[in-house]
């Protein structure tokens, strides 16, 4: 809980009496890999924090083919924000790539929050605005190259490329698993 709290801390300053009400509605959810924390089809439930792990947002096109969007490691709020608070139906997955150990908040909790803590609604929309800007900034430029893309995702993701699957990977590239292959030949 002490990673929670220290990033939580970054978006503002709560006393011992404050941190240990979030701290009491706080709970710690272990996700094996390949289990979902969010699925299409359901109206998103929880908000969490990532301890260790590492998560991918993701969804089928048009062609039933499964498209990652993004990827979510440590340190990071994670939850369908739009669809969390709208309380509506989900259209994407999140899906942990690797166990995963999360700190989770639910609804209810994570609103009862904003009720008791005056400064919360300010720190929580920071940490929404830092989540959301994680999740879109690091997208894939489908004009560029296969390699340039990698090589890309190897800057943004630098620690993420031994720990998750290939196929993940090819997925969020936008390229075949036999494609992305041939790229990391090519380039080591």
């Amino acid at each position: 809980m002490e990673e929670f709290i220290a990033y939580i801390l970054q978006f503002g300053n709560l006393n011992k009496h404050q941190i240990d009400l979030v701290l009491s509605k706080a709970q710690e959810l272990h996700l094996p890999k390949d289990s979902y924390f969010s699925e299409t089809g359901k109206v998103p439930s929880k908000a969490g924090f990532v301890v260790k792990g590492v998560l991918r947002g993701c969804y089928y096109n048009n062609q039933a083919e499964e498209i990652t969007r993004c990827f979510i490691s440590e340190n990071s709020i994670i939850f369908d924000y739009i669809n969390f608070q709208g309380n509506s139906v989900s259209s994407e997955y999140i899906q942990a790539c690797t166990d995963c150990k999360l700190i989770v908040f639910s609804k209810k909790d994570w609103e009862e929050l904003s009720q008791i803590i005056v400064q919360w609604d300010a720190m929580k929309n920071k940490m929404i605005q830092l989540c959301m800007h994680q999740k879109s900034r690091k997208g894939p430029v489908v004009s560029q190259d296969g390699t340039t893309r990698y090589l890309e995702f190897l800057k943004n993701y630098p620690l993420l490329v031994n720990r998750i699957p290939l196929i993940y990977i090819a997925s969020y590239l936008g390229v075949t698993q036999q494609s992305l292959s041939r790229i990391r030949k090519n380039i080591t």
